[in-house]
């Protein structure tokens, strides 16, 4: 099938619409890869491509604003151009392809009715011009650029600052005070499960990998299911639409790999004491006042007015957080900055992003993952990888299991992982990335999930999820062979941990009410599983929002719900409920904040009592998925049925809510994946949603009903049992290789 001179591929459908591509050589392969995403993802691509770009506001007005703010601060658009120079020919041809299908997919595609929304509401239009040849690379630091524990340290730091400034908590541990609240979890974007089982526990006796990627549940998905082949390979897996490759989770036949999210304290952030000098800004490094780069870009807000923003960068890298009075903020050692007497000066949060030392994206890991035979070539090919820092899990059809870290890791000692480091302090300032430890060879099976891991040198964070790992754990070794199949028995389970934490405060109490002691007797008899038709998990829910409403009003912890300085774009990381919600146990112990747990706990049980709402967990637990038309007042939101799920925010189900805020589901797996090394059409995936972006397809919610009760779909490999798809001749492609003017 010709699509303009020397460029031919073929797409072939299976029953759930899933694309796969096909082509003669990889330049032509990344070609139709493109071409087909932008025509079944076009408005996710347009929207992601206005976000690497800090364009958003431009097409859909002031709701754009506070992430093109973040964009310009980090200077994505920036670092994405200079990795796309720095790229090897190779490389470069690989991406220029890609962007050269992507460019020609838009322009046969059908407009998105989201586009025509934005019209409706917002009046006029807004054209778009073709990729540039580096979007591809923007794409990927868009769904990136939070991911990291950036986000979460600046928290910590305003714990910190708040603290200190109450005379309520004047007397409290500053450090100790921000691991109370983060006892559990990752941030509210990052999160994964994987596992992998050697043969001697299957019953193929060829490895097994599974596992699903916690991310926002966004409306279209993150992920992508494709299958990519041509003469040098024949891959299936996950892309992110907009991205060349698998960069995350694939299956090559021979090979397969997953990822989770080390939760490594990676991106470094610091304290920086800005001072505005006469028409320049300098900053105070260790060896005193330095010069700060200053950007200033317009972003045009469609419907209003110009905005400037003012970009600074430190000589250790982007102001992200600018405008904060300079604080008597205490870090890591107890010492205190004490007052700096110098007018005009402010303080700020600089980040040193590991892709922006080099202009490295690790995209030169992405062709010969592709390429991959064996799990040692999943290790080697992914030697290069830079950010995010993961945990990989990889085997291969010779019955090889490894396990091991992919990324640039900080080298800091972990108490300098909590807070943000200081800039004018020379023991602070940047230092080489630290090594990681070799593969490990698994013998009968390896859990990642978030957790501490229990090996020292693989710990790179701080903050690590206490529950999930232990539970796949648990339900791996209680049986001694596991078959595909079975794996939706974990996919799928409901057991929440932090429940028996929360329930010891309930166990005991007296004075209660007969109903109050009904709902206690409930909860106490109750096996901790979410599960969608238990009225106890709904129980339970209710029990957190009326512990989330008393503990928000008590004095020291109001005291933290302060300007946070960061600008609304990290509003998520700052919410005092979401905080609490997560911390609930901890919190209800803490009688030295002059919080009165037990009087808490029996008020809330009252509470519930009087309540009488009833039901089950799964009639308030549906999706609530993100869209980008959200943030545009007035506009018609595509949505899908809200399904009745099972699940909460740390079950391996993950479906996570903010408790006292929604019991619906605004995060949680955002694709599912089992991978048979014995047999690969014998593997299963599936999104939460469909493989189509567009609503008026049948595809865009098909598998909705599937992942809401934490099904697969089955993975086909067979080209005779595909459908072709009849493509539209001379679509006006460059010829493949050729270079995307940008």
């Amino acid at each position: 099938m010709s699509h303009g001179p020397d460029v031919r591929f073929e797409v072939f459908r299976d029953t759930w619409g899933v694309p796969h591509v096909r082509a003669d050589d990889e330049l032509t392969l990344a070609h139709g890869q493109g071409w087909v995403t932008a025509r079944d993802r076009t408005w996710q691509v347009q929207t992601d491509r206005w976000r690497a770009e800090g364009r958003l506001a431009e097409h859909i007005g002031a709701g754009g604003v506070a992430w093109d703010v973040v964009a310009h601060r980090l200077d994505l658009p920036g670092l994405a151009q200079r990795a796309y120079d720095a790229l090897a020919d190779d490389d470069r041809a690989w991406v220029d392809s890609y962007t050269a299908g992507v460019n020609a997919g838009l322009a046969s595609a059908d407009r998105p009715v989201e586009v025509d929304e934005l019209d409706r509401v917002l009046g006029g239009t807004t054209p778009d011009d073709p990729w540039p040849a580096w979007a591809p690379l923007g794409v990927f630091l868009v769904n990136h650029a939070l991911f990291s524990t950036f986000p979460r340290v600046l928290w910590h730091d305003h714990v910190v600052r708040a603290a200190r400034g109450s005379d309520l908590l004047a007397d409290v541990d500053p450090l100790e005070l921000v691991r109370l609240f983060d006892p559990s979890g990752d941030g509210p974007t990052s999160g994964s499960n994987a596992w992998a089982l050697h043969g001697s526990r299957t019953a193929s006796g060829a490895p097994l990998l599974a596992g699903d990627p916690h991310r926002v549940l966004e409306l279209p998905g993150p992920y992508q299911q494709i299958r990519l082949a041509c003469g040098e390979y024949d891959v299936l897996g996950l892309a992110f639409p907009g991205v060349p490759g698998l960069p995350h989770f694939g299956h090559t036949g021979p090979a397969a790999w997953g990822i989770t999210n080390a939760v490594a304290h990676s991106a470094e952030t610091y304290r920086e004491l800005l001072l505005h000098d006469g028409d320049a800004w300098r900053a105070i490094g260790p060896d005193g006042s330095e010069p700060v780069d200053v950007r200033t870009v317009q972003v045009r807000v469609r419907g209003g007015e110009a905005l400037t923003v003012e970009a600074l960068r430190t000589a250790r890298g982007p102001v992200v957080v600018r405008g904060m009075p300079p604080g008597r903020a205490v870090d890591q050692d107890g010492v205190a900055t004490g007052p700096v007497p110098l007018a005009g000066l402010e303080e700020g949060r600089s980040v040193r992003l590991q892709a922006a030392e080099d202009a490295d994206l690790g995209f030169a890991c992405l062709r010969p993952l592709l390429r991959a035979r064996t799990a040692r070539d999943v290790a080697d090919a992914l030697a290069g990888w830079i950010d995010p820092v993961n945990r990989v899990v990889a085997a291969d059809a010779d019955g090889d299991v490894l396990t091991f870290d992919a990324g640039r890791v900080a080298d800091r000692a972990p108490d300098d992982r909590w807070l943000s480091l200081r800039a004018w302090d020379a023991t602070h300032a940047p230092r080489p990335w630290r090594r990681l430890a070799a593969p490990v060879v698994v013998d009968g099976f390896a859990v990642d999930a978030n957790d501490r891991p229990l090996s020292a040198d693989r710990d790179h964070g701080a903050v690590y999820s206490p529950d999930r790992g232990e539970r796949i754990r648990s339900l791996l070794a209680g049986r001694a062979s596991w078959d595909v199949p079975d794996m939706a028995a974990v996919h799928g389970d409901t057991h929440w941990g932090g429940a028996a934490r929360l329930l010891r405060h309930v166990a005991g109490l007296d004075g209660l009410s007969a109903e109050a002691a009904a709902v206690r007797d409930r909860l106490l008899a109750w096996d901790l599983h979410m599960d969608a038709n238990s009225a106890e998990a709904a129980l339970l829910a209710d029990l957190r929002a009326a512990l989330v409403a008393r503990l928000v009003e008590e004095p020291a912890l109001r005291a933290l719900d302060a300007p946070h300085h960061a600008g609304p774009a990290f509003d998520a990381w700052f919410s005092l409920r979401g905080r609490i919600g997560a911390a609930l146990p901890a919190l209800l112990g803490r009688a030295d904040l002059g919080i009165d747990g037990p009087a808490h706990v029996r008020a809330a049980l009252e509470s519930v009592a009087a309540g009488g709402v009833g039901g089950t967990w799964g009639d308030r637990h549906t999706v609530l998925p993100a869209h980008v038309l959200a943030d545009v007042p007035g506009a018609v939101v595509p949505g899908v049925p809200a399904l009745p799920l099972g699940g909460d925010q740390d079950t391996v189900r993950c479906t996570g809510t903010v408790p006292g805020v929604t019991d619906r589901a605004f995060r949680g797996s955002v694709a599912r994946w089992v991978w048979d090394l014995g047999d690969r059409s014998r593997s299963r995936w599936g999104v939460p949603f469909g493989s189509s972006g567009d609503p008026r397809s049948p595809h865009f919610a098909d598998q909705h009903a599937t992942w809401a009760v934490a099904g697969t779909v089955e993975v086909v490999t067979d080209w005779e049992t595909l459908s072709p798809e009849p493509l539209p001749p001379q679509v006006g492609v460059r010829g493949a290789g050729e270079r995307t003017p940008g």
